[in-house]
């Protein structure tokens, strides 16, 4: 007897990705206890978004890290800019509540001490506040005209600080042609699908740089 063919939406695969829990690894803060008192500028938090795309990026990256921001000061107070329709600061508690079950992860700079100078930040800031406003990239371009979560904080770390945090990856390294996401990428790009040596950096890569550390209650 032939085995029978299974075919599933693309709606219930992505269903499927938000309704099951994401596995978080150690180093993950929640909002009752978290990590406010470490918290400093510079610093790189991620959450999972329970926007509607956030589980397209689970499927994609096989990580519970779905969107990123950088902290910066603004006007006294540490802020996270994150790119959303469009790029803005966000209060650090406001941003941290937000993710899934007010869970969220901080990275910061191995060498930070040394490297994050007031020059450097201040660099950072002024870099920053050119990127408030532009649209959020829901396409992963690799431009400037409209930027998406961590191409901004990829972008900013290597301009302002001239550390590349990781190494990007291309387009043609996220297999799109599978059931589950053939659909969304038709959906999505149309016949203007970006270029195979397209440049990518997701989340997960930000959260998996060498350079960076979990840091501890100092």
């Amino acid at each position: 007897m032939p085995r029978p063919h299974l075919s599933f939406p693309l709606s219930a695969f992505l269903l499927l990705a938000l309704l099951l829990p994401p596995f978080f690894p150690t180093g993950v803060f929640s909002g009752e206890s978290g990590a406010a008192s470490v918290i400093r500028e510079g610093d790189i938090l991620f959450h999972t978004s329970t926007s509607s795309q956030s589980a397209l990026i689970r499927l994609l990256t096989n990580s519970p890290w779905t969107h990123c921001g950088i902290v910066l000061r603004h006007k006294g107070q540490l802020q996270v800019l994150e790119a959303v329709q469009p790029v803005k600061l966000t209060p650090v508690a406001v941003w941290t509540a937000r993710g899934a079950g007010g869970r969220y992860a901080l990275k910061r700079l191995k060498n930070a001490d040394a490297v994050l100078t007031p020059a450097v930040l201040e660099r950072m800031r002024r870099t920053g506040v050119d990127m408030l406003g532009r649209g959020y990239d829901r396409q992963f371009r690799w431009s400037d005209e409209k930027l998406y979560c961590s191409e901004l904080v990829w972008k900013l770390y290597r301009r302002a600080a001239g550390i590349t945090l990781c190494r990007p990856r291309h387009f043609r390294d996220f297999n799109l042609s599978r059931p589950a996401l053939a659909k969304e990428a038709l959906r999505r790009y149309g016949g203007n699908m970006p270029p195979p040596e397209e440049a990518v950096v997701t989340p997960a890569d930000l959260f998996a740089s060498p350079l960076l550390r979990t840091p501890r209650e100092e």
